[in-house]
């Protein structure tokens, strides 16, 4: 079945970075675009960025863009994000996610905070 694990997430200082990978499993990850999601508290799920599969193109937020960057590791099956220059609007649990034959599954989550 598939299966998405999130890691990497943690307290990090305004300016700070972080980098999340999630694992994936039961599924071609090469021939997978996937994608980065975050929720903040009260606040809906927004896509944060997004991969390729087959040319790793990337696509970001506008709120994110120049500070993140997502790629892929098709022999490890996993997909990062660097994060850099990380603001307190960042904090949030982000999520992996992929979609297979219409579906879309998604991980458990890794919690970012950005705080002084």
């Amino acid at each position: 079945q598939v299966r998405l694990v999130e890691s990497g997430g943690g307290l990090v200082q305004p300016g700070g970075s972080l980098r999340l990978s999630c694992a994936a499993s039961g599924f071609t990850f090469s021939s997978a675009a996937m994608s980065w999601y975050r929720q903040a508290l009260g606040k809906e799920r927004e896509l944060v960025a997004t991969i390729s599969s087959t040319y790793g193109s990337t696509n970001y937020a506008d709120s994110v863009k120049g500070r993140f960057t997502i790629s892929r590791d098709n022999a490890k099956k996993t997909v990062y994000l660097q994060m850099n220059n990380l603001k307190p609007e960042d904090t949030a649990k982000y999520y992996c996610k992929v979609v297979r034959v219409g579906v879309s599954y998604w991980g458990q989550g890794t919690q970012v905070t950005v705080s002084s």
